[in-house]
């Protein structure tokens, strides 16, 4: 894959801003990202966006860089996408940051700046401005990506963590911890008798069909480092209110079912990177299922809970607080993750 200019390991000289630097740019990054902002090769894009803006920014350090339905190059895009479409918005632009490994195979970039590329273009959005640093090998892992992506907002008021309400109703866009246990499958060399492949993928087509097509949309979040626990405890803190959701209701796959259970861990804190939470008014939920379900990405989609009134009501939980109805029919918190189930997941 390698081309015929730049071929063995990445140098120092790479990151140096001069002619290798340039080479690199041009032959790589322009060559897969070519577009007229990036090309335009200034110290910043200019870009025309008119009304609300939504941004958002991540860095990514999974461990493996390669693993079964996906890459750190493909995830960079995903993830930054998903969280700008989290804020209802509409995600135009991404800038990208890489600081790369001394010594790295070129084969390897290209093959991420690839896939990257694939990843920008079925979402949708345009890499309109990025850095490229090497650092000395030893001083990091392989690669490091840094995305910002930006996009404008199509609903008012947008969704939002804290705008959770009594009644409303808690949907899931399928099946929980496939990303979590593919990577560390793919990292600890595990085999389970059927391969679990990472969910990622970029979620904002579907959220724009569900914000056009159904509306009111109170919060939407992805459950990624922490997965669904922790995620629905945020939503409840924000809120001030509680979240009941039901174990048997909620999907997860034979297999992250039995490779957890091999493993001790839980599927509910294990990261997700295809999937979202959505929370409305009770009265749309059949309408926003049924737009989910008719999308690949939401085929499994379902309702798996409800936010409840604080104590004092008659209801289950207090405020922050989300409890789980276990399948024995008992009552249990879903607490926070205390600190990271699995490390460097993306």
């Amino acid at each position: 894959m390698a081309n015929a200019k730049i071929q063995g390991k990445i140098l120092l000289d790479y990151g140096s801003g001069g002619r290798a630097s340039h080479r690199l740019v041009n032959e790589l990054f322009l060559a897969h990202f070519n577009n007229p902002f990036l090309a335009a090769m200034n110290d910043a894009a200019l870009l025309d966006i008119k009304g609300p803006v939504a941004v958002s920014t991540d860095s990514f350090t999974v461990d493996p860089i390669f693993f079964p339905g996906g890459d750190i190059g493909s995830l960079a895009v995903h993830g930054t996408v998903n969280d700008v479409a989290m804020l209802g918005a509409r995600p135009l632009y991404l800038t990208c940051g890489f600081i790369i490994e001394e010594g790295l195979d070129f084969e390897v970039l290209e093959r991420i700046v690839v896939s990257m590329a694939a990843a920008a273009k079925e979402a949708g959005v345009v890499i309109v401005a990025g850095d490229t640093k090497v650092v000395n090998k030893g001083a990091a892992d392989k690669i490091f990506i840094n995305t910002t992506g930006i996009g404008e907002v199509i609903t008012t008021p947008p969704p939002s963590g804290h705008r959770a309400a009594v009644g409303d109703a808690i949907l899931l866009t399928g099946s929980m911890g496939d990303h979590g246990l593919a990577v560390l499958a793919q990292r600890e060399q595990l085999s389970f008798s059927t391969q679990v492949k990472s969910d990622a993928a970029s979620l904002n087509r579907l959220v724009e069909r569900l914000m056009l097509e159904v509306g009111d949309i109170h919060v939407l979040r992805d459950p990624t480092r922490g997965g669904l626990g922790t995620t629905l405890n945020e939503i409840a803190a924000q809120s001030g209110v509680a979240l009941l959701v039901e174990e048997d209701k909620i999907p997860v796959s034979a297999a992250v079912a039995a490779g957890c259970s091999f493993l001790g861990l839980d599927p509910l804190y294990l990261a997700n990177e295809g999937k979202f939470i959505c929370i409305l008014p009770e009265e749309k939920a059949l309408a926003a299922l049924a737009v989910l379900r008719s999308d690949p990405l939401g085929v499994q989609a379902c309702r798996v809970g409800e936010v409840t009134a604080p104590a004092g009501t008659g209801t289950v939980g207090r405020a922050g607080q989300v409890v789980m109805k276990t399948r024995l029919g008992g009552h249990r918190l879903l607490n926070m993750l205390e600190g990271e189930q699995l490390p460097r997941i993306c």
